[in-house]
């Protein structure tokens, strides 16, 4: 197998309207492309699908269903003042760790998003690929 890159991730949802304002006016993802029940949004690297679901979607945090989506971010207390100042429920505060900070955020859907600033001495090693925090 020859895998080049990640591509998208798709991420099925129950309100698409909502999940849409949150990640394209909250986090702020550009959206792509639209369709009537599939969005795509992204700023580099890999899409971000967002997609109806069919069925009705798994209670309690995205770590109990098995996904958490990782953003890398420039200055986490700046991106994190402005998600709580818009009502995000955030699941773990700003966390120091030698090679970063890591905080938490959920999605209207509970899925967490993982928030991740390198440290000086560690951005060069993180260009090469995203190095942050499970929820645990």
């Amino acid at each position: 197998m020859n895998i080049r890159h990640l591509g998208s991730v798709i991420i099925a949802v129950s309100d698409l309207p909502k999940s849409v304002k949150f990640y394209n006016e909250v986090i702020g993802l550009p959206i792509k492309n639209q369709r009537e029940s599939w969005v795509e949004l992204a700023k580099q690297g890999a899409v971000v699908i967002l997609h109806t679901a069919t069925k009705p979607i798994n209670t309690g945090t995205s770590i109990e269903n098995g996904i958490v989506i990782g953003l890398v971010v420039g200055d986490i207390e700046s991106a994190l003042q402005e998600l709580k100042a818009q009502k995000v429920t955030v699941y773990r505060d700003i966390e120091s760790h030698k090679v970063g900070k890591n905080a938490i955020v959920l999605d209207p859907d509970k899925y967490m998003i993982s928030l991740f600033e390198p440290s000086l001495q560690d951005s060069a090693k993180q260009a090469s690929g995203f190095h942050g925090f499970a929820p645990l």
